[in-house]
């Protein structure tokens, strides 16, 4: 076995051997403790492993893992988070009586994650993605409550909604692949010439979209981001959303200019990204807030894919992916953020506030942070024309946005004023933070975009500046009289329309009496892992 063969077999393999040996109730307790070492092996194959695919089973079931550019600089982001967090939960378990249930969802989901970001086939990435889901929604269940109750039980509906679409569009691509080829790029050339095209591309848009959080079928992400535990809901927010979004750009034909297709879904991105402001500065906690801001910006991304399907520019993969990157370093911090004031005085306050807001505007293009390079690296894409002016407008009511954002977490901190955050909570913030800096600035060149220099030119920080300037205004407006906006709860959509969700919510009521069954671990695992296996036996059925 070669060395990148083995980096990427270690890299899916070691959180799925921790994820099986907590079958022992010794190795489960002691577990807690090695929760941010399980990614290391995935940041190690982002960094090292090539672009040849490692391939195991038979002819019947083959499973086929690869590394491309996308996947590299995603998976390299997403595993520092996942340390991070993973360095994070350790500590926040101290202070839980389920340890054991947190452990086995969290090994579970980021071996999924993991496994999505690598998978080269259909068949492997809707199996790990299956498992992604239901580990996802078993972390949104370790919040204990019934709020978190009721949200994972809408995360884990959606998600099969989700997955259902996504069968569909998939088995539609098996039947045109040429040579009863399964792999992502031959179906992702297969899609142009497909008879069906516009029904594939749809029903994979759909599926895929909502598990992006792309309005109107975002309610989940409210919902489960400020029911999860603090580091669940930073990893969920960075790492697992985001494999959704790579799937998205692997599976789209961006070699081929559709501009019926691009056009509408750049549409419904930038409505997205609007909606999540609007909505977001109605809230009042800072992670209901984060996540109508992961609403917006997932929104902002999907604009992007959807310009660069319009006009057929290949380089919008890598911008798009470099764009997702950097959200995922900087909103997985700033989750982490929330946990860190919550147990900070208002004394030591501004030393978390102060890195917290340079993040925040990042997110909205402060210049010279990552955030201006990856708003710099999508903008060839977006043009200077109508789409250029809308992500200027974005940029705006982003800065409105993580200005409130900011507000909210300072009215956030512990009760004591000379209260300081655990060491293993503030060391993890920390890390976030230098990633968030430092490594968009290390990766930018590597994704042949251009030269990271080029973000220091008088024109290209006024370009950053303005809409951050302009941002201030309704800031200010906001901090005056935004107490008079009518609060929208979390879920929004969802809760307008509670009649037509209903059956999803009694069902998540409903689930209240298996919940001694979920907490059996073992028994939880052995059940959703069957169900993946059979969602993705379906698909070879259809082969």
């Amino acid at each position: 076995m070669k060395a990148s063969d083995l980096l990427i077999a270690t890299a899916v393999g070691a959180p799925l051997a921790m994820l099986l040996a907590c079958l022992s109730p010794a190795i489960r307790k002691r577990m807690p403790t090695l929760l941010g070492f399980a990614p290391i092996p995935a940041l190690a194959a982002a960094l090292l492993a090539d672009g040849t695919p490692l391939m195991f089973g038979n002819a019947q079931f083959e499973f086929s893992f690869a590394m491309d550019k996308p996947g590299a600089i995603l998976l390299t982001v997403a595993a520092i988070l996942w340390i991070a967090a993973g360095a994070y939960a350790t500590t926040w378990l101290r202070n839980t009586d389920n340890a054991g249930g947190l452990v086995v969802c969290w090994l579970m989901t980021l071996t999924g994650c993991v496994g999505v970001f690598l998978a080269a086939d259909i068949v492997g990435f809707y199996f790990l993605l299956a498992v992604l889901s239901v580990g996802a929604s078993g972390l949104v269940l370790q919040g204990g409550t019934l709020k978190a109750l009721r949200a994972s039980a809408v995360y884990l509906g959606v998600a099969l909604l989700a997955e259902a679409f996504l069968l569909a569009g998939l088995v539609m691509l098996a039947l045109v692949m040429p040579h009863g080829s399964l792999l992502i790029r031959d179906a992702a050339a297969a899609i142009s010439t497909s008879p069906w095209r516009d029904l594939t591309l749809g029903l994979l848009v759909v599926g895929l979209g909502i598990k992006a959080g792309l309005v109107p079928l975002h309610f989940w992400m409210p919902l489960a981001y400020d029911a999860a535990p603090i580091p669940a809901s930073a990893v969920m927010s960075g790492a697992v959303v985001k494999a959704s979004a790579l799937a998205l750009i692997r599976f789209l034909p961006f070699d081929a200019a559709l501009p019926d297709f691009g056009l509408p879904l750049a549409a419904i991105g930038f409505f997205g990204a609007f909606y999540g402001v609007a909505i977001g500065v109605t809230q009042s906690e800072p992670k209901v807030v984060l996540a109508y801001s992961s609403v917006s910006q997932m929104g902002f991304l999907v604009a992007v894919i959807g310009m660069g399907l319009a006009v057929g520019n290949a380089d919008a993969a890598l911008a798009a992916s470099f764009y997702a990157a950097h959200h995922l370093l900087a909103k997985g911090a700033l989750f982490l953020a929330v946990g860190v004031v919550a147990t900070t005085g208002r004394h030591r306050l501004w030393l978390v506030l102060l890195p917290a807001a340079v993040l925040a505007l990042g997110i909205g293009g402060l210049p010279l942070t990552g955030g201006a390079l990856a708003k710099l690296a999508v903008k060839p894409v977006l043009g200077d024309g109508l789409a250029g002016l809308l992500a200027d407008l974005s940029a705006i009511g982003t800065t409105m946005l993580m200005f409130h954002f900011l507000s909210r977490l300072a009215a956030s901190t512990a009760s004591i004023p000379s209260t300081s955050a655990p060491v293993g909570f503030a060391l993890p913030w920390l890390l976030m933070f230098v990633a968030a800096i430092a490594v968009p600035w290390k990766s930018y060149p590597l994704t042949g975009i251009g030269i990271g220099s080029y973000a220091f030119q008088p024109e290209i920080l006024w370009a950053a500046s303005w809409p951050i300037l302009i941002g201030i205004v309704p800031m200010l407006v906001l901090w005056r009289w935004g107490r008079h906006l009518p609060q929208m709860p979390e879920g929004d959509l969802m809760t307008v329309g509670e009649r037509a969700m209903r059956k999803v919510i009694t069902w998540g009521y409903g689930l209240e009496r298996a919940e001694g069954l979920l907490r059996r671990w073992p028994v939880a695992t052995l059940m959703l892992l069957a169900l993946a296996v059979f969602l993705g036996r379906m698909l070879i059925d259809w082969r």
